[in-house]
């Protein structure tokens, strides 16, 4: 089974671009969270989101801003199922243009691969990829980063599992249920409200996060749906596709590539047969976006370290090879050059880090 996965709009600044998604997740978790009593404003202002921005229709967020949030709002919640909650409370409407596409569609089966198609348009922060399996229609999600807040990492997986269902619901009708859902963490300590949501076996500690559709949902005539609204619609997304700077899906799709990749980075020559060009013009394209492949390279290699930096479980011999470095020597230069400091006052520096760790 193939799962084919279009340009994503998620890493951006927190790696080395100015990359950015759509605020729908942040828009919907400030509203989930007030109900804890809980106020996002300060935060989002400290991270450059106050309330006029917010309510912008063309605001774009940065990754590492949305996931500041994310593990902050977690941090202040102590809700161990916020993912699911914010997931659970979106509505086809905040997709815009997609959502009304979603709905225009024939079947349940061509709203997933529609949204699938158009998802650097959504706001996702995960990646998705659909395909027909044995066991039936299959829509997986995948972290950009392997390296993610762990914290972070699930209530991705659970906003974007729960969201697909909610929505489906939603377009298709209230009695849909997945065959199966799984999510690549750990069971947790509390996980009845997956059943009782999902409506379906439900595995933890799966090889990816994926529901599996069962081939009458997935055939499923959409209720609303309507050809001519729908190739009217998709015609202006993918206007607004177009429009969408080249070089930034180049980068994004190249830093993906790389931070799933890691330890090992792929070759240039590899990174340019993927994108179906040649060596030479693949340079020039990334000198059009005013950066290098080995600048790239340094970019996703400086947020794994950072982020490998929080956990207090790991020391610089562990960060140095998961972060693709050859030794420690090699990460305590790389963090020198880009922090001007040493790797252990960085640690200690680190606000958020998992309590301290040997260097």
């Amino acid at each position: 089974m193939s799962f084919p996965v279009g340009p994503v709009d998620f890493p951006g600044t927190s790696r080395s671009t100015s990359a950015t998604i759509q605020p729908n997740i942040l828009r919907y978790l400030s509203a989930v969270v007030e109900e804890h009593g809980v106020d996002l404003r300060p935060l989002l202002e400290q991270v450059g989101l106050d309330e006029t921005v917010m309510r912008s229709a063309a605001l774009r967020v940065s990754y590492r801003q949305g996931s500041t949030v994310i593990r902050r709002a977690l941090e202040l919640t102590g809700d161990a199922h916020l993912g699911m909650k914010v997931g659970a409370a979106q509505h086809p409407t905040a997709w815009g243009l997609l959502g009304f596409a979603l709905m225009a569609s024939d079947t349940l089966r061509h709203a997933i691969e529609t949204g699938v198609r158009y998802q650097n348009l959504s706001g996702a922060m995960v990646v998705w990829s659909a395909g027909q399996a044995d066991e039936g229609f299959v829509l997986r999600a995948d972290l950009p980063d392997p390296a993610l807040d762990p914290g972070v990492a699930v209530f991705l997986m659970e906003e974007g599992l729960t969201s697909v269902v909610a929505l489906a619901r939603l377009t298709a009708g209230p009695a849909f249920t997945p065959a199966l859902a799984e999510f690549v963490f750990p069971e947790p300590a509390q996980s009845e409200p997956y059943g009782a949501f999902f409506g379906c076996p439900v595995r933890f500690g799966a090889p990816v996060s994926r529901l599996v559709i069962d081939p009458v949902w997935a055939r499923t005539r959409m209720p609303a749906r309507d050809p001519v609204t729908r190739a009217s619609v998709l015609e202006m997304l993918d206007t607004q596709l177009t429009s969408r700077r080249y070089q930034q899906e180049l980068l994004e799709v190249l830093e993906i590539s790389v931070a799933q990749s890691l330890p090992v980075v792929p070759s240039f020559a590899e990174q340019a047969r993927r994108q179906s060009a040649s060596e030479r013009t693949l340079r020039r394209r990334l000198a059009d976006c005013g950066t290098t492949y080995e600048a790239l390279v340094d970019g996703v290699r400086r947020e794994r370290v950072e982020q490998l930096l929080l956990r207090s479980g790991l020391t610089l011999r562990d960060i140095a090879r998961q972060s693709g470095f050859s030794d420690e020597r090699a990460l305590r230069r790389a963090v020198r050059r880009w922090h001007g400091t040493s790797t252990l006052r960085l640690r200690n520096q680190t606000p958020e880090r998992e309590g301290t760790a040997t260097s």
